[in-house]
């Protein structure tokens, strides 16, 4: 990689442009696949700030059994973008389709970053302002449900602490830990 003064200060600058960009797709992927209330601001923000990417690809990428497939697609192009930046900036030698493959784990390993801090934000937030309601709070619960619902039906509160969020997060990890390194394998990704 290069050793050049500004080239750590660019990188820094295109993984956190794209990186948010990429983030924002995700969250209108994921809170879409769980319903979420698109009446909440926070949603209507993310319709507002990927509508503009997204209606022209919608035209040529239908979605899938109810799959927002142009989405996926979207992020999937911003993440070979960020990629391809990073390794252009950084004098990597690479292959321009390639990043295309490194980007799935990459993108899996965001969206399991997503839910785990979901739900660590819905813990802390449970303990600094328990039954209190924010627009941030409804979205983080509805997209959180699908994973903590099934773990609180099979473990019980002990002595009033819900345990579930823990255990979930702990799968979480246990998932990323073994998921993303045979991904990165597959891929060749030099990013691990």
């Amino acid at each position: 990689m290069g050793d050049g003064y500004l080239t750590n200060p660019l990188v820094f600058l295109i993984q956190v442009l794209f990186g948010a960009c990429t983030l924002v797709v995700m969250l209108r992927f994921l809170l879409q696949l769980v319903r979420a209330d698109f009446y909440n601001p926070v949603s209507q923000f993310i319709v507002k700030a990927t509508s503009p990417l997204l209606t022209p690809l919608r035209r040529l990428i239908p979605s899938l059994g109810g799959v927002d497939t142009a989405s996926l697609v979207l992020m999937w192009l911003v993440k070979w973008v960020e990629l391809t930046l990073v390794l252009l900036v950084s004098g990597g030698a690479f292959n321009l389709l390639a990043p295309l493959a490194w980007a799935i784990p990459e993108l899996v390993g965001l969206a399991l970053d997503v839910f785990l801090y979901a739900i660590l934000i819905q813990v802390i937030l449970s303990w600094v302002s328990p039954g209190g309601y924010n627009p941030v709070i409804g979205l983080i619960d509805r997209l959180t449900a699908p994973l903590l619902r099934p773990a609180q039906r099979l473990i019980p509160p002990v002595g009033g602490l819900d345990l579930s969020p823990m255990v979930v997060m702990i799968g979480l990890v246990l998932l990323k830990m073994l998921l993303l390194p045979p991904l990165q394998l597959l891929t060749g990704s030099p990013f691990r």
